[in-house]
Parts: C-alpha cells; sequence; structure tokens
C-alpha cells in the first residue's frame, strides 16, 4: 500500500470546499487505480451543511440562519445537519475498497476510521471514544460527527473536529436533530458538544500521522471541482433539497452518520 496523498486546501467559498471533497472522490473512482487522499480544511465563515437527505425546514432554524447570514448548503453524504466554521476543523478521506475491502460495510467503516482517529488524538486528549454510529466523544460531549458516501471503488469519509467553534451557535441554528444517538439522553446541543483542548495544528499533525498521508497533493481537481460547483453546490435546487440532473450522475449509495 503506498503513500496517502495529502491536501491542506481550504477554498473560498463554502460551495468550493465541499465541492472538492467530491471531486477528490470521483477524480478517484476516474483514476482506474487505488488512489487515497487526506485533506483538511476550515470554513472561512460559519455554514450550515445538511445531509444529503435532510429537510431542512426539519433541521434547521432558518430564520436565525438568514439573520446571521449563515450560508445553508446540502453535501453528498447522509446524517443530520451541522454547522461549522472558524475552529471547526473538517477532514476527508477518500479510501479505496481494493486496499480496504472491509469497508465496503458502513458498519465497519465507522469503526476503522474512527478508532483510528481516536487512538491518534488520545496520546494529546486522553478519554476520546467513539459514540453512536459515527460520534467522537470525550467521555458523553461530543465533538466529532461524521458521514460517508459510497462509490463503486471508493468510499468518501468526511467529518467535523470542533476545537474553538463559538458552541452556542449551534442552538441558534439548528434544530433538535430527528434521530438521536442514546447517548445524547435529549441534550440540547449546548449540553451535547464540547471543543477539544486542542490547537488546529496538533489535531492536524494528528491526523497525518493516523493516515500517514506524506505525499503532498499539488495538482488537486480544479476543473471538477468548479464544475460540480456550477451544477450542483452554488445552485438552489442541489441545497433546497430538489435534485438537478447534475446531482444524479453521481449519485449510488450514500452510508448515514449520527446526527449531531
Amino acid at each position: 500500500m503506498g503513500p496517502m496523498r495529502y491536501l491542506d486546501l481550504t477554498l473560498p467559498t463554502a460551495a468550493e470546499n465541499l465541492a472538492l471533497d467530491e471531486a477528490l472522490l470521483e477524480e478517484a473512482e476516474a483514476a482506474g487505480q487505488p488512489t487515497e487522499t487526506l485533506r483538511v480544511w476550515e470554513p472561512p465563515a460559519p455554514v450550515v451543511v445538511v445531509g444529503r437527505s435532510s429537510r431542512i425546514e426539519g433541521e434547521i432554524h432558518r430564520d436565525a440562519c438568514r439573520a446571521l447570514d449563515v450560508e445553508v448548503l446540502r453535501r453528498i453524504s447522509g446524517g443530520a445537519s451541522i454547522v461549522a466554521g472558524p475552529g471547526c476543523l473538517m477532514y476527508a478521506l477518500v479510501l479505496s475498497y481494493r486496499l480496504r475491502p472491509a469497508l465496503r460495510a458502513s458498519d465497519d467503516a465507522h469503526r476503522f476510521v474512527l478508532g483510528r482517529l481516536a487512538a491518534a488524538l488520545e496520546p494529546h486528549v486522553p478519554g476520546v471514544r467513539c459514540r453512536g454510529t459515527s460520534d467522537l466523544a470525550l467521555d458523553r460531549l461530543k465533538f466529532s460527527g461524521n458521514s460517508v458516501r459510497c462509490r463503486r471503488d471508493h468510499l468518501l469519509y468526511h467529518g467535523t473536529l470542533l476545537y474553538d467553534f463559538p458552541l452556542e451557535l449551534i442552538d441558534r441554528c439548528l434544530a433538535m436533530p430527528p434521530r438521536q444517538p442514546p447517548y445524547r439522553e435529549g441534550r440540547k446541543h449546548a449540553d451535547f458538544v464540547a471543543n477539544l483542548p486542542l490547537t488546529s495544528e496538533t489535531i492536524r499533525r494528528a491526523l497525518v500521522a493516523a493516515w500517514q498521508a506524506v505525499e503532498p497533493l499539488a495538482d488537486w481537481p480544479r476543473e471538477l471541482m468548479a464544475r460540480l460547483v456550477a451544477r450542483k453546490y452554488g445552485r438552489p435546487e442541489w441545497n433546497e433539497g430538489q435534485p438537478c440532473p447534475a446531482a444524479r450522475t453521481t449519485r449510488r449509495s450514500a452510508g448515514t452518520s449520527a446526527p449531531p
């Protein structure tokens, strides 16, 4: 198994950043060989990102998002809505089924990825645990939510890592999720989430070490990212939940993530 590619890149807009995650998956699918990548980025401004099948009106406080000028976009993976922004590190992994056939089962994919992330963070923050379907938590406080998008030969596994995020923004932007992991016990967002007591640089180093992502990726798929913005992520038909023609060309199946 060769070295994993590494891309630390935040693009100017949330739509471009979401599109790049998908572009890296599509690039791997078109390569004809296993192509694995770790990407990290951090939203330049607060944004709500809803799951592929999320019902916006039931999951977010629309008026509050408008008043706060928080954009609402849709991702290609499952799960419920999240709020991200400065102080929330985002990561994306493109992994090969040919190299890791066990990951075709979504439960195994969650256990594998989150187990490796927990092991990488444990030396810095004792007590990191995998909770629910796809959360990482410190005891009963969630700091990471994750979701997966499956294609024929690769999967995209991506998620959040809170470290210096204004947690009160989550309650202002999000309603209580329609599905909750048992360990949440009905707690509101402010009583359920927490920031990691780490810097973004420490988290980045832990991610790189966890995946041995040592091959810098300079030639990332710029043109494909731009096409996905134009045809999908920049269009209200996609973000508001009305499938647009371009969206159908990339859909196969998607796993789920635990709600925020």
